[in-house]
C-alpha cells in the first residue's frame, strides 16, 4: 500500500468543498472544452500538488504534480492519464453533481526527485522509473496506480459551480475503479485558463 494514502485522507479532507454545485446541464459537462486548473497549490498526498485537466470532442486529460513544498520547488512526481468520459446520472449525494466515467485508457509516471528515500516513501522505489524520464505504467502500474487492465476507469463526480469544475473528493486509497467508489463529496474547484 502506497505510504502516501493515510495523508490522502487528511489532504481530500481539506480540499473538500462544504458548498453543492450549481445545477448544471449534463449536456454542457458531456461537452467540456478548454483547460482547467488548480487556481493555487493545493495540499495532497502529505505534501502540496497542482491539476490540470484538459477536455475536447469527449475527451479528458490530467497532468498532477506533487511537491513536499508548498512553493512547487522540491517535486516529487508528475502523473498523467486521459481518455474518453461519460456524463452519466445525477448524483443522489451531491446536488447539482453528476456521476461520470472517467477512461483511463493510459497512464504515465515521472519521478521527479533523486531521492531514493522519497521514492520509497512514496511506494515508487520497484517500479524500475528513471528521474525526469516519462514512462509508460499503463501495463504494470506503480505505487497506488493500479494497471489499466485492473483499473481503466475512475467513477467521479462532475459539476459546475461559480467557482469553476468540480470533481469528486479522492477516497483514502485512491480506488474509484467501480461504480460502488463513486465520491459523495466534491473538492475545490479546478478554473479555466
Amino acid at each position: 500500500m502506497n505510504a502516501l494514502l493515510p495523508a490522502l485522507t487528511i489532504a481530500a479532507a481539506a480540499l473538500a468543498c462544504p458548498v453543492a454545485a450549481q445545477s448544471a446541464d449534463r449536456t454542457v459537462l458531456q461537452t467540456l472544452s478548454g483547460t482547467f486548473h488548480s487556481p493555487s497549490v493545493e495540499d495532497w498526498y502529505g505534501g502540496y500538488g497542482t491539476r490540470e485537466f484538459v477536455f475536447a470532442d469527449g475527451r479528458w486529460s490530467l497532468t498532477f504534480i506533487h511537491a513536499i513544498d508548498p512553493g512547487m520547488t522540491q517535486r516529487t512526481f508528475q502523473f498523467r492519464t486521459g481518455g474518453a468520459y461519460e456524463v452519466r446520472e445525477a448524483s443522489g449525494a451531491v446536488p447539482g453533481a453528476f456521476h461520470t466515467v472517467f477512461d483511463q485508457g493510459w497512464k504515465h509516471l515521472t519521478l521527479l526527485t533523486p531521492v531514493p528515500e522519497i521514492a520509497a516513501a512514496m511506494g515508487m522505489a520497484d517500479c524500475g522509473l528513471i528521474v525526469n524520464l516519462e514512462a509508460d505504467i499503463s501495463e504494470t502500474g506503480c505505487a497506488a496506480w493500479r494497471p489499466v487492465a485492473d483499473c481503466g476507469q475512475d467513477h467521479d463526480l462532475l459539476a459546475l459551480s461559480a467557482d469553476g469544475l468540480h470533481f469528486g473528493q479522492r477516497p483514502a486509497d485512491n480506488d474509484m475503479c467501480t461504480a460502488d467508489r463513486t465520491p459523495t463529496a466534491l473538492l475545490t474547484a479546478v478554473v479555466a485558463r
